[in-house]
């Protein structure tokens, strides 16, 4: 299993990014729910958003709620976060994570980050 993230750089405050995470060798992509997490310079990883399998309910920090949308396409084993109306503190490397907590297909996978840069 792969995850690999895309669609980081820089932006201006009040611009959108949509970051795009693709999963490889993973049939199991539809049962696992989604996360978006980030990492601020000198701050802990924090959770961003997070969507479940094939209902799509998703849940937000409260930071991103309204600005932010997370989504997912199982036939494409992709999830997406939308960003819109950045701002500065929203600059961090951001992950995307697949995790699922039970059994059967257990597991826990995480994408090795895209940075976001919001600075005018």
């Amino acid at each position: 299993v792969q995850l690999v993230e895309s669609g980081g750089g820089l932006v201006q405050p009040g611009g959108s990014l949509k970051l795009t995470c693709v999963a490889s060798e993973f049939a199991l992509f539809s049962v696992y729910d989604i996360y978006w997490y980030r990492q601020a310079p000198g701050k802990e990883r924090e959770l961003v958003a997070s969507i479940g399998t094939r209902d799509g309910n998703s849940d937000y920090n409260e930071s991103v709620r309204g600005r932010f949308t997370i989504s997912r396409d199982n036939t494409k084993t992709t999830a997406y976060l939308q960003m819109n109306s950045l701002k500065s503190e929203d600059t961090a490397v951001y992950y995307c994570n697949a995790k699922k907590t039970t059994t059967p297909f257990r597991g826990d996978f995480w994408g090795q980050g895209t940075q976001v840069f919001v600075s005018s």
